[in-house]
């Protein structure tokens, strides 16, 4: 299909074309290493990595088709073609319509490609490939091997043109931050810091994110994963705010806490161990050190306070690029106990060590960070210190 001459190939892509040349060239060495002729790519975070095609419409159907040898194919539902043109730089394009089934005709394409001889894999853990997607793709073309993993470890370590769109991602949830704290007061809403955050972080330049604000007060700060509900600020009470921003699809986050009137004496250990227990995982992050080894410096500080108990999750996870349902990259990567996996520079974490007791009240503070040859460096400029308001 041609497109029109007033869609310009390419004119909003987050990249150079030589970029995502570089990332398809990398991903085909890998493939060839894992014995597969052709990849069927689903996820959409995968998809704009190698391709740069974006958009809220990933609840349809769409797929790379991506060979070792020979042109890549795109399946795209009619209503994203346009977006396709003007983000990616591909020019074999499949188009299916509203009514079609898009499983067969992506099977159709792998037939007129003479594919279907060929070793197809597939990556089983995606998010977006349908138990019912993935059955029909069994009986139609026998045994699938399994593609996970070939693509993450080239996405945890970031060129220099990511790494300055985490930065600008990083400013704008600096700004969202500034404006969520500075809202805080006694009988304010959670709506208004939400509001707040939000509304600073784009205007000072963020896209749509890949996970809501998590924004909460009082005791429902002890909540994991509390977000906001309307609820009144009242003097003496906890606040919890966390938050994500995004540039070109790449994002940074950051937490901090806050409280209306002075904290109980435990809430203020707690903190202080937070403080520490982040200091501490920076500290231990540099190239050649393993992912487990920042969570375990984290825990060791969280131990010695005899918060154990208190906190049960992994310490960091990877972020880069992001679609709903999560602002992170923690699929790829986690900081956590037995994570061998090596630091290198240009792995870019959020890191959130955080307290609670649970139904009372949460602590936490966070940094997003990149890691350097001599270390890390931190994308964030605001205070990590608990709020007093």
């Amino acid at each position: 299909m041609q497109h029109p001459d007033n869609v310009i190939q390419g004119s909003e892509s987050a990249f150079v074309a030589d970029e995502y040349a570089q990332r398809i060239h990398r991903t085909r060495e890998r493939l060839s290493q894992a014995g597969i002729d052709v990849m069927i790519v689903t996820g959409p975070e995968n998809i704009f990595w190698l391709t740069g095609q974006q958009t809220p419409g990933y609840y349809t159907f769409q797929a790379l088709l991506l060979p070792v040898e020979g042109e890549p194919v795109f399946i795209i539902r009619q209503l994203e073609y346009f977006n396709f043109i003007a983000n990616t730089y591909i020019s074999d394009a499949a188009i299916y319509q509203d009514g079609d089934n898009p499983v067969d005709f992506l099977v159709g394409k792998l037939q007129q490609r003479d594919w279907l001889k060929k070793r197809i894999g597939i990556d089983k853990r995606g998010w977006f490939l349908p138990i019912a997607v993935y059955e029909t793709l069994q009986d139609k073309l026998g045994t699938v091997a399994d593609a996970a993993g070939v693509i993450e470890p080239l996405r945890a370590v970031k060129s220099a043109a990511e790494l300055e769109k985490i930065s600008m991602a990083a400013r704008y949830v600096d700004a969202g931050m500034t404006a969520g704290i500075a809202a805080i007061r006694a009988g304010a809403d959670e709506n208004a810091l939400v509001s707040a955050m939000m509304g600073s972080a784009i205007a000072a330049g963020s896209e749509y994110v890949g996970m809501e604000p998590l924004v909460s007060s009082g005791p429902r700060t002890g909540i994991p994963h509390g977000t906001w509900r309307r609820r009144i600020l009242q003097s003496g009470e906890p606040v919890f705010l966390e938050m994500a921003a995004a540039h070109d699809r790449y994002h940074a986050a950051l937490m901090r806490s806050a409280w209306l009137g002075k904290p109980p004496a435990i809430a203020q250990e707690m903190e202080k161990v937070c403080q520490e227990a982040l200091q501490a995982a920076l500290d231990a992050i540099r190239p050649g050190a393993t992912c487990e080894a920042p969570h375990l410096a984290c825990q060791q500080v969280i131990d010695r306070a005899g918060f154990t108990d208190n906190f049960k999750k992994r310490t960091g996870y990877s972020v880069g690029v992001s679609f709903a349902p999560d602002w992170g990259e923690g699929a790829i990567l986690s900081l956590y106990s037995g994570v061998t996996t090596e630091l290198q520079p240009g792995m870019t974490f959020h890191i959130p060590p955080a307290l609670r007791i649970y139904g009372e009240f949460t602590v936490g503070v966070s940094e997003t960070v990149v890691v350097t040859d001599t270390g890390y460096r931190q994308l964030g400029t605001l205070a990590r210190p608990l709020t007093l308001l």
